[in-house]
């Protein structure tokens, strides 16, 4: 634990940060599989494009983790190191993909986004102007969060005016 980095913090207990960032944590590794597991069974039209989306996402989410287990170890606390325990820290759970159509894979992957941005913004606000560092991850997490919902929910809409072009068509 780096004590002279962590006498920086203010008005706020480290232990209250790594708590929430624990549970950051836990989404970060549910989100990277519901990508991974997503880009594996999605089917429909435009699927190459959606894989390479989900592909993407699941590589962003796995750095996500990465980024915030490195700041819980720097806070001299432990990442999660049972998968178990994601399910009963997580802040947006996992929704298991039912219906495979690229269209309902978007959709779960958009609420996720939008829960994820929820959790960066709370953590942001908490850490903001008390733990600067902290602050500074979240943040860079957080956009790429709100890039992630645009590019979803960019493709949905492609995908779905091109089904209702051919549909107006028939």
């Amino acid at each position: 634990m780096a004590q002279r980095g962590n006498s920086i913090i203010k008005g706020i207990e480290i232990s209250e940060i790594i708590a929430m960032l624990n549970k950051a944590y836990a989404d970060e590794w549910l989100a990277y599989y519901q990508y991974f597991i997503e880009a594996k069974v999605i089917k429909g039209i435009m699927k190459d494009a959606a894989i390479a989306e989900l592909t993407q996402h699941a590589t962003d989410e796995l750095r996500h983790a990465n980024m915030v287990a490195d700041r819980i170890l720097q806070l001299g606390g432990t990442p999660l190191v049972n998968p178990k325990e994601w399910f009963t820290h997580t802040n947006c759970g996992y929704e298991e993909p039912k219906d495979f159509d690229v269209v309902s894979i978007l959709e779960d992957s958009i609420k996720g986004e939008q829960c994820a941005i929820s959790v960066y913004s709370e953590l942001a606000d908490m850490t903001k102007d008390k733990d600067i560092i902290t602050y500074d991850i979240v943040s860079e997490i957080l956009a790429d969060e709100v890039e992630h919902e645009e590019d979803l929910q960019a493709l949905h809409d492609d995908i779905t005016e091109f089904i209702e072009s051919i549909k107006g068509k028939l």
